[in-house]
């Protein structure tokens, strides 16, 4: 389904809280939006790349990598995968690498900035917990929205057929 922020700000803006605007698009899906589900991990992708195995049911991934500027969390491997098992988007607090062929993906994609190197791999991070950044507090459950005018959060699904 598409999305327009603005629209869904001006028709929903009790229900929103909007995101800092840190974010640039990198995914072939100009918008996506879906129930939340979260990693809080630190240079290290381990936990993202077992959650983009599973089926994402249209969900969107948030990834709380503490705003690192070190390494890339997500790359055209695991974003393919993602996009195969159904995700929506992911959404990283930290850098993503692999950007131009991220572009081909169909799969919404934002995060604070590109860099080359890949992560580390240790299995350390929590899943599917409260992470905040960006002013606002990712609950897994609720709901997120993104697209090139930014990203909001709202307790309720946005679309029409679940008001």
């Amino acid at each position: 389904m598409e999305f327009v922020l603005p629209d869904l700000c001006d028709e929903y803006g009790e229900l929103v809280e909007v995101l800092a605007p840190i974010f640039r698009s990198f995914g072939g899906k100009r918008s996506f939006g879906g129930e939340i589900s979260t990693i809080k991990c630190h240079e290290d992708n381990s936990l993202v790349a077992d959650a983009v195995a599973e089926s994402g049911n249209g969900s969107v991934l948030v990834v709380d990598g503490g705003g690192s500027w070190r390494c890339g969390l997500l790359g055209d491997n695991l974003a393919e995968i993602a996009s195969r098992n159904h995700w929506e988007g992911v959404i990283v607090y930290g850098c993503v690498r692999d950007v131009d062929a991220l572009k081909g993906i169909n799969l919404g994609i934002q995060a604070l900035a590109p860099h080359p190197l890949k992560s580390v791999k240790r299995k350390v991070g929590l899943r599917d917990v409260d992470v905040s950044f960006g002013g606002a507090t990712f609950v897994p459950g609720q709901f997120v929205y993104a697209d090139n005018n930014g990203i909001i959060l709202s307790e309720k699904s946005l679309e029409k057929s679940a008001l």
